[in-house]
């Protein structure tokens, strides 16, 4: 057979490798819906066990409200279970182009188009956008999904230091001579949780006739006076040309995704954007949900009020207790740890103590950068914020990184 024991113990050996070094990746199996209070399996096999969860993405807590599911069912009842085609074929309900409606004046834009995430989204997007002639200039810590997107695309491609605006404005000197020019960045960075200078982005923009892309995932929803994203806290709504976010985190948690911008860009990625073209198209059951999402952020902003002052009740506590954190003022905040092993281990000792928070470290982040990082919800109360800050002072103490240094962690336990 193709597959010998040779190429299989290759795999073994590999395997055996990341696991020695104490970073083998292990999958928890949640048995409840996702909320602040979780039930999970692990390891495999194990009983259930009740725990806070402290590291999902489900912002808003909208991933299990009463009535995102009740619209989810009147959707599954009126439109069907799936739609078996792509959307140029016949994969497009009246209530796709509805959905795409409500993103565009949600977040202030021209036109959007859907996808089947937002993965798919950076991946299509700069293919049927750019060419040879064209350039990509991109934050050097972007998300890995618009990296895969960068590779696909033909156009030059050059980065420039995290956040630096003095080094972007010296490539998009270096650039001038390029027919397009579009400069990537996320809006809110999922690993350390800072935002985006848009504000700044968008005036060396304007400066040097270059497009600017926002990947907003972690921030569609809560970010921003009433939760339209990082170009409404940084004032620059209508003046971003491509947004690409996801409903998969807080606008309801499921899966889907889109870009929203220029009317043309969206008219291109609607004609050569291969993930649209040939994936099929978001399930009107999921439409239907995050239809009413849109409609629960459009009626209040208490839940994004909610997540903001969590937020920073979580981060004082943490700040207090001596952690070593990433500079920031958003829902994700990284408790940094540096040493691969140490994250894991602290995140089975938060674990067994009813804390679900999970160890990042290489290649999910830069080595040596090892970290928990934690993600709050307007899904927590205080009790769950309380609880959750003295189980890490607990298991802070135990591992002697409160009150230390980077240095002085790292002298501890190395990178």
């Amino acid at each position: 057979m193709a597959f010998s024991e040779k190429i299989r113990n290759i795999y073994k050996e590999e395997l055996k490798g990341i696991e020695e070094a104490g970073i083998f990746k292990k999958e928890r199996y949640i048995h409840s819906p996702q909320a602040a209070d979780i039930e999970v399996e692990f390891p495999k096999g194990s009983s259930l066990k009740k725990v806070i969860n402290m590291c999902a993405n489900n912002y808003l807590g909208l991933s299990s409200h009463p009535e995102v599911i009740k619209a989810a069912h009147e959707g599954l009842d009126s439109r069907g279970y799936g739609m078996s085609s792509v959307r140029f074929i016949c994969g497009t309900q009246d209530i796709h182009n509805e959905l795409e409606r409500k993103v565009t004046e949600f977040l202030g834009t021209e036109d959007t188009i859907l996808f089947p995430s937002c993965m798919d989204a950076n991946a299509g997007v700069f293919e049927a956008v750019l060419g040879k002639e064209d350039v990509m200039i991109s934050d050097r810590l972007v998300h890995a999904s618009i990296i895969d997107g960068i590779r696909l695309a033909s156009a030059e491609h050059d980065t420039f230091k995290h956040s630096n605006m003095k080094h972007l404005e010296k490539k998009l000197q270096l650039h001038s001579d390029k027919c397009r020019r579009v400069v990537i960045t996320d809006g809110v960075f999922s690993m350390d949780g800072d935002t985006a200078k848009l504000d700044e982005m968008v005036a060396l923009c304007e400066k040097y006739d270059a497009m600017l892309f926002v990947d907003d995932s972690h921030a569609s929803g809560f970010i921003g006076k009433t939760g339209r994203g990082t170009h409404e806290k940084c004032g620059v709504v209508g003046k971003i040309d491509i947004i690409t976010t996801t409903f998969g985190k807080a606008l309801g948690g499921a899966s889907g995704g889109c870009v929203s911008g220029r009317k043309e860009i969206v008219e291109m990625c609607r004609q050569k954007a291969r993930p649209y073209l040939f994936s099929n198209t978001i399930a009107p059951v999921v439409v239907a949900g995050v239809m009413k999402v849109f409609d629960i952020l459009s009626a209040s902003t208490e839940r994004r009020d909610k997540l903001e002052a969590n937020s920073t009740y979580w981060r004082k506590g943490l700040e207090d207790a001596g952690f070593v954190l990433q500079p920031g003022d958003t829902p994700i905040v990284p408790i940094m740890l540096f040493n691969a092993k140490l994250s894991q281990d602290i995140s089975n000792d938060l674990y067994e103590k009813g804390i679900y928070a999970i160890g990042f470290f290489f290649p999910v982040v830069a080595k040596g950068q090892a970290r928990i990082r934690t993600q709050i919800s307007a899904g927590h109360e205080k009790h769950h914020l309380d609880k959750a800050l003295g189980v890490f002072i607990e298991v802070g103490k135990k591992y002697d990184i409160l009150g230390k240094t980077k240095q002085e962690i790292i002298e501890m336990y190395g990178l």
